[in-house]
């Protein structure tokens, strides 16, 4: 039987690519921003911020979209090189690497920044921790029965047992849904409580970290992948 069309995740590829080519004319605009007029200088960053923010966001509905029509594949996320996926935690970014470019890219905190980054350090950890159990338990979902059962069972298959393993799969799919939904819920939470703590120009240097982290992940597993194929 035909399987039904699933057009966000078959053309998230295309939709990254796309997203990608914003992050990188972003970053262009977030490095000529240093140079402008003290007294225009504020006003043009926060515009430009909010439209970076509302460019992550974006990317974001997308996914859940995606995960919508197939959370295996947007688990794997087969739009990303191997190098990339090797980054991946619970089908995006660890929330912490915020915070770790943060510390790399803003050395001029307050007293009271400070204070508060710890804050939210706490935080970030507590939620890493609790969506880390839960997919432990996701994984222990997979070697449960009736998953377990059939994947060791040769010969035929009953139809009751194939009704078993469709339920199972899709209360799979719910919880994978659902886990990911919470890991792209904290990785928004952390930004934003990142941005708040920040002024202007920090955030400038943060978003600006972030761009070219991503686009150099990008392109070291493109070239990775164009020298394994070379060699192969």
């Amino acid at each position: 039987m035909a399987q039904p069309p699933h057009p966000v995740i078959d053309n998230f590829g295309n939709f990254y690519q796309s997203w990608l080519a914003g992050q990188q004319s972003f970053l262009q605009q977030l490095l000529q921003s240093a140079a402008l007029p003290a007294n225009d200088k504020e006003e043009a960053q926060l515009r430009l911020i909010n439209q970076i923010l509302a460019h992550y966001q974006h990317y974001y509905e997308e996914l859940s979209k995606a995960a919508g029509e197939d959370v295996f594949r947007a688990f794997s996320a087969p739009w990303l090189t191997p190098f990339e996926r090797t980054l991946l935690w619970i089908g995006g970014f660890k929330p912490s690497i915020v915070l770790r470019l943060l510390d790399a890219a803003v050395k001029d905190l307050a007293p009271p920044q400070r204070a508060r980054l710890e804050e939210v350090k706490a935080e970030v950890r507590r939620n890493e921790r609790d969506l880390t159990e839960a997919m432990a338990s996701l994984q222990e979902m997979v070697a449960a029965p009736p998953i377990e059962a059939l994947a060791r069972r040769a010969g035929r298959v009953m139809d009751r047992e194939i009704c078993e393993m469709e339920g199972a799969i899709e209360e799979l799919k719910t919880a994978m849904v659902m886990v990911l939904n919470r890991a792209d819920g904290v990785r928004g939470s952390a930004v934003m409580k990142v941005m708040e703590l920040l002024d202007p120009d920090q955030r400038v240097r943060l978003l600006a970290a972030a761009a070219e982290f991503q686009l150099r992940i990008r392109r070291w597993g493109v070239h990775r992948e164009q020298r394994h194929n070379r060699e192969s």
